[in-house]
């Protein structure tokens, strides 16, 4: 239901300044695969470039059936007057985006794409170039390390700086501060597209549902959000119990399952950029792994983060947390 949202131009924002054009691939009387071409125009006025995107990719095992896809892919945005073949997004960076090159062992994460590791050779054979990649983190502990635990005590009384969890009787009115603070929190990041106001509402009713209140975290100086984070949990691990898909009595299997979850997805982290390297991030963090623990969550994902955003690394691995997964962005010219 969630894709068949996202891929609906009445229901999805993106499609307001997007267009999309789905292809899916037959052979013997069997689909074997499936690729959308996607024509961003918002990430065409942020970043005043020629490049064109595809997503949704899926195939068998067979190079003719991938190059089918890639070339339909190509042919639709080419006359557009795009110069790049740039992906996976599904649609965009907003949302699952990169092809898992190293982590296959380990079991997908509530909205991260997961893929076998032969994509990764269909993918090379078509000529792509890696474009960027992206780092997944996890922590296996429940304790975080010693220093942090003294350091965040430290920062937030020296700089005034106090947390809150969401507030779920005034929801409408959080969106409104996420939307203050999400665009400026990631604005200097490589292919970041902001997001409207309308996808931020429609991801917000998306997310409402399964929200955790205590999960999600807001950092205050004199009464001003300066910074945010949000932990989901992994739902993955329920709907793992549900193989067929089927509503019933699947759907009770994995409700049954959700009661269980211990797994923990840190989706987003953002600081205002005249509060970072300040502490802030570790002060949310800190929020997320001790309410995360007292709900009995004993594992987390943090990610994904640029390979190159040498601050948001070196803090993961600070935190306790090490690389566990990469995904890929693709290049390819037209």
């Amino acid at each position: 239901m969630d894709v068949r949202t996202l891929l609906s131009p009445a229901k999805n924002p993106f499609f307001r300044h997007a267009q999309v054009q789905c292809f899916i691939a037959h052979a013997n009387g069997r689909t074997v695969g499936r690729i959308a071409a996607i024509q961003n125009d918002a990430h065409t006025r942020e970043h005043g470039d020629r490049v064109g995107f595809y997503g949704f990719f899926e195939s068998v095992n067979d190079q003719t059936v991938a190059t089918a896809l890639f070339d339909a892919a190509v042919a639709w945005l080419r006359p557009r007057g795009l110069a790049v073949l740039r992906g996976p997004m599904s649609p965009s960076i907003n949302d699952e985006c990169g092809l898992l090159v190293q982590g296959f062992d380990t079991p997908p994460t509530l909205m991260m794409s997961h893929n076998p590791s032969y994509y990764v050779d269909l993918h090379q054979r078509y000529g792509f170039a890696k474009a960027k990649d992206l780092l997944v983190y996890e922590s296996t502990t429940t304790r975080l390390p010693e220093r942090i635990v003294r350091a965040v005590t430290v920062i937030a009384q020296r700089k005034g700086i106090t947390l809150r969890a969401l507030n779920m009787k005034r929801f409408r009115a959080e969106v409104e501060l996420v939307k203050a603070l999400y665009n400026d929190a990631w604005e200097k990041n490589w292919g970041f597209v902001p997001l409207t106001e309308a996808e931020i509402d429609h991801l917000a009713t998306q997310l409402k549902p399964i929200v955790v209140p205590d999960l999600v975290c807001f950092a205050e100086r004199a009464g001003k959000v300066i910074g945010f984070a949000v932990a989901l949990p992994d739902l993955n691990v329920a709907l793992r119990h549900n193989p067929s898909g089927r509503m019933f009595p699947g759907i009770l299997k994995v409700l049954w399952h959700a009661r269980k979850v211990n797994r923990l997805r840190i989706l987003l982290l953002g600081v205002l950029p005249q509060y970072r390297s300040s502490g802030v991030d570790a002060l949310l963090y800190h929020w997320i792994w001790t309410k995360g623990v007292a709900h009995g969550f004993t594992w987390g994902e943090g990610g994904w983060i640029l390979e190159d955003n040498a601050a948001m690394n070196n803090a993961a691995v600070q935190l306790g947390f090490r690389p566990y997964r990469t995904y890929r962005i693709y290049d390819k010219p037209l």
